[in-house]
This record gives structure tokens, C-alpha cells and sequence, in this order.
């Protein structure tokens, strides 16, 4: 099923505006930092695989990138539930008025 160009820019837009508002977030910059650390210390070493710092640096990358994962698919399921919400409250008044157009026209 293919959604409307319009519809589907408004996604990636907002999609956008999440993902650089994540980008800034202070606890998954502090992560970010670590992460970044452990990556450096690692390469210090010649066989990295075999270092535990490379089991350090990835364990980390892993949580970063859980970390904003997560915060990805909370944002995506509010926006879900707040356009839900909308089209129900636009769709509602329809039905409310049609509900009492035929209770006015059946006394």
C-alpha cells in the first residue's frame, strides 16, 4: 500500500525533526561520550576483537543505539495515537450530527 507523496514527506519531516531533537538529548550525549571513549581505547590496542576493550566499546554502542531506538519508537507511537486521536475527534462530530438529524426527523 503506498501512502500520498504529501503524507509521506509529513513522516519523513517529522521523522526529522525527532531524530535531531534525540540528536541533542543530554543523557544520550553523555552515553554518546562514553560510547566514543571505549571506541578510542579500543583501537589503542593491535588485535582489537580480541581486547576487552572492544567487548566494552561494542556493549556500549549497543546501548546507545538502544537508547535511541527506543526513544524513536516512543516519539513514532505518540505521534500514532495523537493522529489517531485527531481523525477520530474530526470523524465524531460527523456521526454525532447525523445521529441527531434522524432523532429530530423521527419525533
Amino acid at each position: 500500500m503506498d501512502f500520498p507523496s504529501w503524507l509521506q514527506q509529513a513522516i519523513q519531516a517529522r521523522l526529522d525533526e525527532v531524530s535531531a531533537q534525540i540528536e541533542h538529548d543530554p543523557d544520550l550525549s553523555r552515553v554518546r561520550g562514553e560510547t566514543d571513549e571505549a571506541f578510542e581505547a579500543l583501537f589503542a590496542s593491535k588485535d582489537v576483537e580480541q581486547t576487552p576493550g572492544y567487548a566494552e566499546w561494542e556493549s556500549r554502542y549497543i546501548v546507545t543505539k538502544g537508547i535511541e531506538n527506543e526513544q524513536l519508537y516512543m516519539q513514532g507511537l505518540r505521534d500514532g495515537i495523537q493522529l489517531t486521536v485527531s481523525l477520530l475527534g474530526q470523524s465524531m462530530p460527523e456521526e454525532n450530527d447525523t445521529k441527531a438529524q434522524s432523532n429530530n426527523a423521527n419525533p
